[in-house]
């Protein structure tokens, strides 16, 4: 069996591209123990809803970290004690951050890459929304948004072993 720790895996697609259950398939195939590191909120009913069935679509080998902001120093912490761990969502991430922490932005995703380029124990699996074929926003803060969040997933797939690009449910590898 070949070796998966420093394994960094990205998965990015639209809205309701299936990005998400193709990145846990892909994490559940790669053995070890697992965490589940989220970054969602249950601010209201239907994203508690849309939690519960994330949750329900884990096998019971998954431990789950809810985490809305302090990413980088949560995959630290876990990345001694998991082999394989599924990131969901990226973008989700830097809603919280512009949202709680907007002045901590661009410390965030600096440490977030250096937690990636210095990590060689775990299996990374991580879930972004691509956010750059749409028009441009027009606001300020939706504009911030698509800009750091594109931003995030050009370092992110620099840096990745593979890169899947998921539309229509279907994977395409691009890296």
């Amino acid at each position: 069996m070949p070796d998966s720790s420093g394994r960094i895996i990205f998965v990015i697609g639209g809205a309701r591209s299936g990005k998400s259950g193709f990145a846990l398939r892909k994490a559940s195939d790669t053995p070890g123990k697992k965490a589940y590191l989220a970054t969602a909120q249950a601010l209201d009913r239907e994203m508690e809803a849309r939690i519960t069935r994330h949750r329900e679509e884990r096998s019971e080998e998954w431990e789950t970290f809810e985490e809305p902001l302090h990413i980088p120093a949560l995959l630290r912490e876990i990345a001694v004690t998991h082999d394989v761990i599924l990131l969901d969502c990226l973008t989700l991430w830097v809603s919280n951050l512009l949202l709680t922490a907007e002045g901590l932005l661009e410390k965030y995703c600096d440490d977030f890459i250096a937690v990636l380029d210095g990590q060689n124990r775990s299996c990374l699996c991580i879930v972004s929304n691509e956010v750059g074929m749409g028009i441009v926003p027009d606001n300020v803060l939706s504009r911030k948004f698509r800009d750091s969040s594109g931003y995030l997933n050009q370092r992110v797939a620099r840096i990745a072993t593979e890169v899947y690009l998921v539309a229509a449910g279907i994977p395409l590898k691009i890296k």
